[in-house]
């Protein structure tokens, strides 16, 4: 069965030569690197663990070994996925682009239609993949689960948050991270885009002024201090927006701590597209794009989780 075509507009004279879509979520967890990216795994990847307890002693003539070394490990296996579109050519026989299509009756998808479309699909699965990377079946649900705690993860239980609680909320996650990890040049606190719009506001002096907030915010500048691309900090520790989080959520780790596997990176760039005439004859075009994508973390003891 084809995907479903429905071309609600009536056409009008020439065609602009624009297509539009919705806006997607942005996948800038993986376009800027925010956590470590693992490609070329076939199948599955084991992440090894070293734990080590000092060894340091008083010195004495002897070999004395002291300390523990304790190896474990952490499988990255990610999932298949895949996307399979099919449209029909016949409606645009006789709507927008009827006349890029060509006079034969073997007809060609309208090509500037099917640029657009090429590049909406892998719009599409960055957004997914956003998604995926911090929901319930990436990260969220790994620190959520009850072998989390187990490991030594910290979860802190969430509220509502608001500008005038976000700096409160903050810094129970800051406070809970593990005093050997908190300076560490890779530490960041990744926040859900709420959680960051609070944040701002609070900063822009128009949170409940019980931290010393000053009511002007910085520079004096109200909200309008941040254009978005000054880094944010709390604490001394790096903020960034994971835009895969859900609300009221919040996760403190180091970026070289939490994993994302993958087969080949650039099957997230490749779409094929498949005209069928010359197969069965049909007049439908098919869109096919397959790919994998999973995540792990490597310490728990070094996470905190804010969130339920």
């Amino acid at each position: 069965m084809a995907t479903t075509t429905n071309i609600t507009t009536t056409y009008a004279g020439q065609f602009a030569g624009e297509y539009i879509g919705a806006a997607l979520l942005s996948g800038n967890t993986l376009a800027n690197q925010l956590i470590t990216i693992k490609p070329n795994i076939k199948l599955k990847e084991v992440i090894k663990k070293v734990d080590y307890a000092s060894a340091i002693a008083v010195g004495t003539c002897n070999f004395d070994p002291q300390g523990t070394v304790t190896l474990t490990e952490r499988i990255l296996q990610p999932d298949e996925l895949q996307v399979n579109i099919e449209l029909c050519k016949t409606p645009f026989q006789s709507d927008w682009e009827a006349e890029s299509m060509g006079y034969s009756a073997h007809d060609q998808l309208p090509p500037k239609f099917s640029d657009f479309f090429i590049a909406r699909i892998s719009a599409d699965v960055a957004a997914g993949t956003e998604s995926r990377i911090w929901g319930a079946n990436g990260f969220t649900g790994l620190f959520l689960d009850a072998a989390f705690g187990t490991a030594g993860g910290t979860t802190i239980a969430p509220a509502a948050v608001t500008s005038s609680n976000v700096i409160a909320e903050m810094g129970k996650v800051v406070d809970a991270i593990p005093s050997a990890l908190y300076g560490k040049e890779d530490l960041l606190l990744y926040v859900s885009q709420n959680v960051a719009r609070a944040y701002v506001r609070a900063l822009g002096g128009f949170g409940t002024f019980l931290n010393g907030e000053g009511n002007s915010g910085t520079d004096a500048k109200g909200t309008q201090w941040y254009d978005g691309g000054q880094g944010l900090t709390f604490d001394g520790v790096k903020v960034v927006v994971a835009n895969g989080l859900a609300d009221n959520r919040m996760v403190a780790a180091e970026k070289t701590n939490l994993f994302f596997g993958t087969g080949l990176l650039n099957d997230y760039n490749q779409v094929k597209v498949l005209d069928m005439a010359d197969l069965d004859g049909s007049q439908n075009v098919r869109f096919v794009m397959r790919y994998t994508a999973g995540v792990q973390y490597g310490i728990a003891s070094d996470i905190v989780f804010y969130g339920a």
